[in-house]
């Protein structure tokens, strides 16, 4: 019962602060837009924003690991995928990019006005048209200079172990020549378990990023054998 009240609080504090934070994102998005084209200004607020939900729960404590392999370059960025926790954690990593995201995610009063402000991706699973507008939208993104961010396993492990890859990301890392920047999640899956608002007590959540994967590593490789030896790596430091 006690889980049961905190986590009812912690749910109507983050609903009643979307609202006041959202008008505070467009208000950014307005002063901003005509000079910060990537809109820089606005993630980083939106990672206030995020992450400040991560910093007001005690009993989740998040060790980064590995924030020098970040160098100021676009990225195609891949990472596991354990719960929605995964989202606000990796916010804390402060630096720009844009997420690709199911497209339901767009329809959320207030978070999902805020992603369409920040020209976040959406794609509708399973709809092609959709997967050529995501990847026309994620090109044109890293070629003005912002990372692409994305959940190749395509929706939450409910065990934490890794399901396959899919391989739209490194379709498109190999097309535009751009180094792969693989990230590791562990703990998110207890601390927030999937189809679960409960509060689960303490938990330690660690973010590991790994070293760059540079384009020329990568030429020989097809997609399938790109997307299955990130795989392996990021599965290696989930072990370790």
């Amino acid at each position: 019962m006690f889980n049961q009240l905190i986590a009812l609080i912690y749910i109507l504090f983050i609903v009643g602060s979307c609202v006041t934070l959202f008008f505070v994102a467009l208000f950014i998005w307005l002063v901003t837009y005509f000079f910060d084209r990537r809109l820089v200004f606005l993630h980083y607020f939106t990672s206030c924003w995020a992450y400040l939900y991560v910093w007001l729960m005690p009993a989740w404590r998040v060790c980064f690991e590995g924030r020098q392999n970040i160098q100021k370059k676009p990225y195609i960025i891949v990472s596991n995928h354990q719960s929605l926790l995964d989202i606000l954690v990796i916010y804390g990593l402060f630096f720009p990019f844009k997420w690709v995201s199911k497209i339901e995610i767009f329809k959320i009063p207030f978070i999902g006005w805020n992603m369409y402000l920040n020209k976040y991706i959406g794609l509708q699973r399973g709809d092609r048209q959709s997967s050529e507008d995501m990847f026309k939208q994620a090109a044109g993104h890293v070629r003005q200079g912002s990372s692409v961010y994305f959940f190749p396993e395509g929706t939450r492990s409910k065990t934490g172990e890794l399901r396959p890859f899919k391989v739209g990301a490194f379709l498109l890392a190999k097309k535009l020549r751009v180094p792969i920047l693989p990230i590791m999640i562990d703990g998110t899956k207890n601390a927030l378990p999937k189809h679960s608002l409960s509060f689960h007590g303490k938990h330690s959540i660690r973010v590991k990023v790994l070293p760059e994967i540079e384009p020329d590593a990568f030429t020989d490789k097809s997609p399938e054998q790109l997307a299955e030896y990130v795989r392996e790596l990021i599965e290696g430091s989930l072990l370790h």
